[in-house]
């Protein structure tokens, strides 16, 4: 009876846009509640999907500079195939990524593009999957590497495993050597800045589904769905490169789905805005970690944790004691913590302006419906 009473309580202290809200979101009808599909204009299906280089008009966050290919051609991949990272022929998405002028990358039709080796991308370049599946899998992923303005949308990337040891062009004038890779999902390294992840499906690849470091910078990621994965992104090299102070990456929009254990993010150093993510399904070890005094801003998200009772607490500092960590800034406002999650705070307020406009916590579950690829 004292049980039944308790599931009672919950239920009656649970607010009302949550109770449908922990199943995997369905892919994209059309939601006009998110600031960025309502800019793009896809909810228009007569014109909007027609103008797609609108989407890079409706930046948010450190990234919102990145416009991709905006500037250049719209290239049309008609291959599924990745038949040669030396010399890919046209038609390829890999001899779309390495051209040296800005292009709008689309694809003719659904496409499972299983990669060889990893896909390095050149400077001033959008992959745009959206109306279309399109799922990059394969061999160690998508790589950023001292490059600007990229945007990636619209695709699913999964199940990358390493690989390397092998010849990999990287322009139309450039290959050479590349060791063996970690089989991240998406890397960004090296310098890599003004770069925007948006509506992408990320899941169970060997290494990382997002990482970002080695000084890299100005970067968003936005309304991606992640699931079935344990270590999903990191920002930041390690705690004795130092050089990652200068990395700023505003994180929004996202729905953390099922079967995630850690790293949502783990940050180092650098400056990490977690701005309206929905966190409905927990987490094995932990949300939202860190070491190296990273400067993490918690607004508006929500965070239901999981059953396990060890596992309430929404933050990790790794390998630290409190004497390191407690001067450095890890703030919560406006957060709501569901199923007994709790978020340690340290540090100082912070009265840094956010690089973009807050909604209300209320609306998260709404902004996050259509995360995911836009297929």
């Amino acid at each position: 009876m004292a049980i039944s009473f308790l599931l009672i309580a919950i239920y009656l202290i649970s607010p009302s846009f949550i109770s449908a809200s922990t199943q995997k979101p369905k892919h994209f009808s059309c939601n006009t509640s998110n600031p960025i599909d309502r800019c793009s204009g896809w909810c228009d299906i007569t014109n909007g999907r027609a103008n797609r280089k609108t989407l890079a008009d409706c930046g948010i966050g450190f990234g919102k500079n990145a416009n991709g290919g905006k500037a250049g051609s719209i290239y049309v991949v008609t291959r599924d195939d990745d038949p040669d990272s030396v010399n890919p022929p046209p038609g390829t998405l890999r001899y779309a990524v390495i051209q040296t002028e800005p292009l709008w990358i689309m694809f003719k039709q659904d496409t499972n593009i299983v990669l060889q080796q990893e896909l390095i991308m050149n400077s001033h370049k959008t992959i745009d999957g959206r109306g279309r599946n399109v799922k990059i899998t394969g061999c160690s992923g998508i790589t950023v590497q001292s490059v600007h303005n990229i945007i990636i949308t619209g695709v699913t990337v999964t199940k990358m495993v390493p690989c390397g040891d092998a010849l990999v062009r990287s322009s139309p004038q450039q290959y050479g050597y590349r060791g063996l890779t970690d089989g991240d999902g998406i890397s960004i390294f090296a310098g890599s800045k003004d770069i925007w992840i948006d509506h992408c499906t990320l899941s169970d690849c060997s290494d990382g589904l997002i990482d970002i470091v080695l000084a890299s910078t100005a970067i968003t990621v936005s309304n991606c769905h992640f699931s079935n994965h344990n270590e999903v992104m990191l920002l930041g090299h390690s705690d004795s490169y130092i050089e990652d102070k200068i990395m700023q990456v505003t994180i929004a929009y996202n729905y953390f789905g099922e079967n995630l254990n850690q790293r949502m993010p783990r940050g180092r150093h650098g400056y990490i805005e977690l701005i309206n993510n929905y966190y409905p399904n927990g987490w094995g070890m932990y949300a939202v970690g860190g070491s190296a005094c990273p400067t993490i801003i918690s607004i508006g998200n929500i965070f239901v944790a999981p059953n396990n009772r060890y596992s309430k607490q929404v933050t990790h500092h790794q390998n630290e004691d409190k004497s390191k960590w407690e001067h450095c800034t890890w703030s919560s406002d406006n957060d709501m913590m569901l199923n007994g999650a709790f978020f340690t705070t340290s540090g100082s307020s912070y009265a840094r302006a956010m690089s973009m406009g807050i909604e209300s916590t209320s609306d998260v579950v709404a902004l996050t419906a259509n995360a995911g690829a836009l297929y």
